[in-house]
């Protein structure tokens, strides 16, 4: 009984080390700042950020890889989705 205990910590923090170095890989990608005339490169998206709910301009980030399998963070500008067209 002890070892399956010792054995689901030990699961467990190699799982919590992985999403922290997962973390730090993120802080080393520089944020790009996107603009119209920029051609973009995206292979596969990861993440986006989530829209807030407002109604006005606010910056989104996406995060993806390239054709090279190099990681990207790209921020630009949405409208919010706190609009009603009535």
């Amino acid at each position: 009984m002890k070892a399956l205990i010792v054995l689901a910590l030990s699961t467990f923090s190699l799982a919590a080390m992985a999403d922290e170095v997962s973390n730090n890989v993120d802080a080393h990608v520089p944020v790009e700042q996107y603009n119209y005339s920029q051609h973009l490169d995206i292979a596969k998206v990861i993440s986006t950020s989530e829209i807030p709910n407002v109604c006005e301009v606010v910056p989104a980030r996406m995060t993806y890889l390239d054709s090279t399998g190099q990681k990207h963070i790209l921020e630009y500008r949405v409208m919010g989705n706190g609009c009603s067209n009535g």
